[in-house]
């Protein structure tokens, strides 16, 4: 008998409990341009002074600069992907499989996370694809470049660059 009582003390009523499930459910988006994997754990990160709403225009100049063209871009998801840059060529492809020649072609994402608040962690990979595979996803065939490798350059032009717009001030020392 107790335990029924106790039962009704945590019974929600049936018209308000959907209502409210139909507001959750509804309030919410499950869209972002963001791709459902992580970066490589090796893919180099800064700490910067601003959030993601002011980076990512930011990024999206910097990226440019160097003529390579952005496939998708959101400073509301934080997050900026390049489309495939030919490095010999000098010339953007948005599909792998028009890419003439995948041992000198790159492809750039940069994750712009929150941190504090007004402080954000960028990351920012490159990746190339030694081989097309249509009936493999295309994260499985793509490899991380290394600090050694062409191409890397335009990392840490991005990463140079984000990090004199952004970059976190040094306190002044004084008495």
């Amino acid at each position: 008998m107790m335990v029924r009582r106790r039962l009704r003390l945590f019974r929600v009523p049936g018209s308000g409990f959907r209502v409210l499930e139909i507001l959750l459910l509804t309030s919410c988006s499950p869209a972002t341009t963001r791709p459902d994997f992580f970066p490589y754990p090796q893919a180099p990160k800064q700490l910067l002074g601003a959030r993601r709403e002011r980076i990512v225009p930011a990024l999206v100049e910097f990226i440019t600069v160097d003529s390579l063209r952005i496939q998708r871009a959101s400073a509301l998801d934080g997050y900026v992907e390049t489309e495939w840059y030919d490095m010999q060529q000098h010339r953007s492809y948005a599909r792998t499989s028009a890419v003439p020649d995948l041992a000198h072609t790159i492809k750039l994402r940069c994750w712009v996370d929150p941190y504090v608040p007004g402080q954000s962690i960028l990351t920012v990979e490159a990746v190339y694809r030694p081989r097309v595979d249509p009936s493999r996803i295309e994260r499985e065939l793509e490899i991380p470049l290394s600090p050694d490798q062409p191409g890397y350059q335009y990392v840490e032009a991005v990463l140079n660059r984000a990090r004199e717009r952004f970059g976190l001030r040094k306190a002044t020392e004084g008495g």
